[in-house]
């Protein structure tokens, strides 16, 4: 079986930037953590320091900085971290941890998810069984498809072959500072590298190398940035 390095943790993540670091310890890849999500919640959630977390139902822990809307539903395991803002209709259904100073917005949905420090999902997106790196942001409408319609399970397709994950459910790996233009769909298993941009309106699949561009225009294209 290829080893996929684009797609190693190492490659995608700068775990400074998250408080579920500890949850990639030992791993390679990122889908190997989505199984542990909500187990690391209940483990991490007590340990948090109370002077900047407090408790707000069974496995939720949210930062005493981040702004709620009233209308916003959150189910646990649940944890937001500081200067966070889940705005009206956002929907955490659980296993999602909140990085710094994010954005969940309007009718957002969480499932099964990290999202590192500075991460914006906030208009209208779904989100599950997916890793958003930082800085990442999702326009307006795009989406991470976290199942194929066979039910089949999900292989990680990239130039060197194809990875076996024996997982049905993976939504997208967004590297540190990936832009997704809205409307977009990300397939299921869809690995987007570092610093990459994704026009609006694309059928996005497969691994997209970093400092790149994905056109999706008369066909889809991958250029480098330095070609713009």
């Amino acid at each position: 079986m290829p080893e996929l390095t684009t797609c190693f943790i190492e490659n995608l993540f700068d775990l400074d930037h998250t408080i579920a670091r500890d949850l990639f310890t030992g791993k390679k890849y990122p889908w190997e953590v989505l199984d542990d999500i909500g187990d690391f919640i209940r483990k991490l959630g007590p340990t948090l320091d109370p002077a900047v977390f407090e408790q707000r139902g069974e496995d939720i822990w949210i930062a005493k900085s981040v702004t709620i809307a009233s209308t916003a539903t959150l189910n646990g395991p649940l944890i937001i971290d500081e200067g966070t803002e889940v705005r009206p209709g956002a929907f955490a259904r659980g296993n999602a941890i909140v990085g710094k100073n994010s954005v969940v917005g309007n009718s957002t949905e969480l499932k099964n998810v990290v999202l590192f420090d500075h991460v914006e999902v906030p208009h209208y997106n779904y989100v599950g069984d997916s890793i958003l790196g930082y800085y990442a942001h999702m326009g307006a409408g795009s989406i991470t498809s976290n199942i194929k319609s066979d039910r089949k399970n999900i292989v990680i397709h990239g130039a060197d072959g194809g990875i076996e994950t024996g997982r049905r459910k993976i939504g997208a790996m967004l590297g540190d500072h990936v832009e997704v233009g809205c409307n977009s769909v990300l397939n299921p298993g869809t690995i987007i590298g570092r610093n990459t941009n994704i026009y609006p309106v694309s059928c996005v699949r497969g691994v997209v190398p970093a400092d790149s561009i994905w056109k999706n225009e008369s066909k889809y294209e991958i250029v480098p940035k330095t070609a713009e």
